[in-house]
Order: structure tokens, then C-alpha cells, then sequence
């Protein structure tokens, strides 16, 4: 192997130990709106301590956020395992959390002389990524 081609092969190791790696969740049963408002917490946070700000948060949307997050950290430690490159899971951080409006469960509910009204059941699609902190901790 040349030494061009080696450095380009080193090269292409570091970009991809570097890439930030995602996991997304799709048409959650949370209005976008109430997502939002755990997803601003823990944006650019530590993904311990985003996990446990998650743990012990009231909102309902938490849950769904915390579960998103483990699977994009298990996806980083897979993608790690496949390549055969080292992940320091304490180093990883929220690099991008973006709540998006699903589809919308369309509802009917009775109203007053005989009429109906629309009721639109809101849900959302949440897309994280993390990335490795080029330094330790936060």
C-alpha cells in the first residue's frame, strides 16, 4: 500500500470514528409542541447526564426521548464494534435532537345539536444524533 493510499485509509478511519451517529423514532403519540420542551433540555448535554435529567423528568415525552437516546447510543457502540475502533461511551454527547410533526390522527367528537368537530391526535417524529467530545467530559 502506498503512502498516499494509507494516509487516505487513516483519514477515512478517523471520519468515520467521528461521524456522529443517530437513531430516529418514528409517529410517537406526543404532540411535537410538548416533545420540544424535554428535546431543549437536554440538547448539547452529556448523554449521561441527558439520560439522567430524562430519568427523572415529569413529562410524559421524556419517556419516549430516553428510549430514542439509548438506541442512538447503542447504535454508536454497534457501528464502533463493526469497525473495530474504540468508543468512549462517557464522551458522547447530544450533538443534534430535532422534534418534527408526524401524521395526524384525525378524530371526530359530538358537539352540540347533532354537529361534530374535528379533533386532530398530534404525533411527532424525533431524530437524535450524538457525537464523540474530541476532549472527556463535558
Amino acid at each position: 500500500m502506498s503512502a498516499k493510499s494509507r494516509t487516505r485509509a487513516e483519514r477515512h478511519r478517523a471520519e468515520r470514528k467521528a461521524a456522529p451517529r443517530s437513531a430516529i423514532q418514528r409517529s410517537a403519540r406526543q404532540s411535537p409542541y410538548k416533545m420540544r420542551l424535554v428535546a431543549d433540555e437536554i440538547r448539547h448535554k452529556n448523554v449521561n447526564d441527558a439520560l439522567a435529567y430524562l430519568a427523572f423528568s415529569k413529562k410524559h415525552a421524556a419517556v419516549q426521548i430516553a428510549k430514542t437516546l439509548r438506541s442512538a447510543v447503542a447504535n454508536a457502540e454497534h457501528a464502533a464494534r463493526e469497525g473495530s475502533t474504540s468508543l468512549d461511551v462517557d464522551a458522547l454527547y447530544v450533538k443534534r435532537i430535532v422534534v418534527n410533526e408526524g401524521p395526524k390522527l384525525k378524530r371526530f367528537m359530538p358537539a352540540a345539536m347533532g354537529r361534530a368537530t374535528p379533533i386532530a391526535k398530534r404525533t411527532s417524529h424525533i431524530e437524535i444524533e450524538i457525537a464523540e467530545r474530541a476532549g472527556r467530559g463535558r
